[in-house]
């Protein structure tokens, strides 16, 4: 909506309401929200999906529903809320005040993601927010005791502000309130390395977002079977498919600040996510080491494999140091309850490590 119809638009709007959130440079170190980054809210494809995610673990419920016009929003997508979350976080430790209600420009978001700034990247933009604008999520992630079903879309509303010869002066959007609360609250929220938007392919983007929640700035890292990760992806690949596009992943080594290892433990294939000594980004809250991610959920989500990604192969991996501690028993939905008795089977330092 743009133009004349500017203020018609308005009637019956949450922005009548709001205080705007007026960007003013677009300049923030890029943070993410961590229940985006570990349980499976957006597609891993570019191609239109419409097929629904579903994924139960314990007491957590995610359900996505694509729309058939523009198909479910995807994880280059979601590089809109990783842009906003940055900006709110900044603002407010400036001590300003912010809003769901935000005004921008184009400009100011795609610099803000590393992106180009020209007509082409503007268009994709309007399709990314008319996909966040469908995609409709309900949970009960942070929804109190009796665990309702929270339902939204990931933008309420949009709009782009024109003049009457046509030329973009800014856009509008409303943040929903689920999403928001998860970023004003500190604790949910966790800085990223700005080389995320470098990663071409949805696996690795998916993966690095796992690395940083889970593995952090662990010296140890974070341990996980790839069945398990296969349903905390949400990937509709076969399991096969899925394990050769981590082993392809863990060859070139393209996800900033990780490095990864396949290991086999019997028949089952694990893969490990260690941080390297240097990171890029300063640590904005120590990473909890049991945070609650969701085991043995089974998710669905247009995931393809990333063989034909660009990214140049690395020619040393990091040493093959075993941790004989690896934290599986500390985090029954992290890490499959079958990879957790057999390794509380060998005692491998099980009791230090159990966490009420």
């Amino acid at each position: 909506m743009s133009g004349a119809s500017r203020q018609d638009g308005k009637r019956g709007s949450e922005r009548q309401r709001l205080d705007p959130f007026v960007v003013a440079t677009g300049d923030a170190s890029p943070r993410d929200q961590r229940d985006l980054m570990e349980r499976p809210f957006f597609s891993l494809s570019k191609t239109p999906r419409i097929k629904p995610i579903l994924y139960k673990a314990a007491d957590v419920e995610v359900q996505v529903l694509g729309m058939p016009e523009h198909g479910m929003a995807t994880i280059w997508d979601a590089d809109v809320l990783i842009w906003a979350a940055s900006q709110i976080v900044a603002a407010e430790n400036h001590g300003l005040r912010t809003s769901r209600f935000f005004r921008f420009t184009p400009y100011q978001l795609l610099r803000g993601v590393g992106r180009p700034t020209g007509n082409q990247q503007y268009l994709l933009l309007k399709a990314s927010l008319a996909r966040l604008q469908s995609t409709v999520i309900a949970t009960t992630i942070r929804n109190g005791a009796q665990w309702r079903r929270r339902q939204f879309s990931w933008i309420n509303e949009w709009e782009e502000m024109t003049t009457r010869e046509g030329r973009v002066e800014g856009m509008e959007f409303v943040l929903p309130e689920w999403f928001y609360n998860g970023v004003v609250d500190r604790s949910l929220v966790l800085t990223i390395d700005p080389d995320y938007f470098r990663l071409t392919g949805g696996i690795e983007r998916w993966l690095y977002r796992v690395a940083r929640k889970h593995a952090g700035h662990q010296r140890h890292g974070w341990l996980f079977e790839i069945s398990h990760l296969h349903a905390k992806s949400g990937s509709l690949a076969r399991i096969s498919d899925f394990a050769l596009d981590l082993r392809r992943i863990a060859l070139r080594q393209p996800l900033p600040g990780y490095r990864l290892l396949i290991e086999r433990e019997g028949r089952r294939e694990l893969l490990r996510i260690r941080p390297v000594q240097q990171f890029t980004v300063p640590v904005d809250e120590p990473v909890n080491g049991i945070g609650r991610s969701g085991a043995t959920g089974v998710g669905t989500s247009g995931a393809g494999l990333s063989a034909d990604r660009a990214h140049g192969p690395q020619l040393t991996l990091w040493p093959e140091t075993r941790n004989p501690t690896a934290n599986l028993e500390s985090n029954r939905e992290s890490n499959s309850s079958l990879l957790a008795r057999a390794k509380r089977g060998r005692g491998a330092g099980a009791a230090e490590r159990r966490t009420p």
